[in-house]
């Protein structure tokens, strides 16, 4: 892979953090990977704030992948927010959730998602869903 990516997911599910970041490491992907576990906490990070202010820690992330049901402010509001921001917007935002419902994606997309990713059934297809993620988002796509 080129440069290196940093990466913020928001996930609140400590079980599919787990198995994103064991997926990524055995697909070999060695580049910074920061959490934040609901939509809050995300936007923290985002404007680093509270425990966030120190951004030589806390990089401005070059994608986000977020969850859409999230504790508190959720995933749409998340997307929302930061692309009305005019320093955040040229974020790539993908969302890796688990709601095939249409009004989902259409609000992810009409808020101004990237790109919408259902978190698959099984860690085959899981890891098959991660490794296109990888492939397109940070290996072929070219980013801010």
């Amino acid at each position: 892979m080129g440069e290196p990516r940093t990466i913020l997911v928001v996930e609140d599910s400590d079980e599919d953090f787990t198995a994103l970041t064991r997926v990524m490491r055995q697909l070999r992907y060695a580049h910074p990977i920061y959490r934040a576990i609901d939509g809050d906490d995300a936007l923290a990070y985002l404007y680093h704030q509270g425990v966030y202010a120190n951004t030589e820690f806390t990089p401005t992330p070059d994608l986000i992948l977020l969850d859409l049901n999230l504790p508190g402010t959720d995933g749409r509001e998340v997307i929302q927010q930061v692309k009305q921001d005019t320093i955040l917007r040229s974020i790539p935002i993908i969302v890796l959730t688990s709601s095939s419902n249409p009004k989902d994606v259409q609000t992810s997309y009409l808020y101004g998602a990237n790109s919408y990713l259902l978190k698959p059934v099984g860690i085959d297809a899981f890891k098959q869903t991660i490794q296109h993620f990888i492939h397109y988002w940070l290996e072929v796509s070219l980013l801010l």
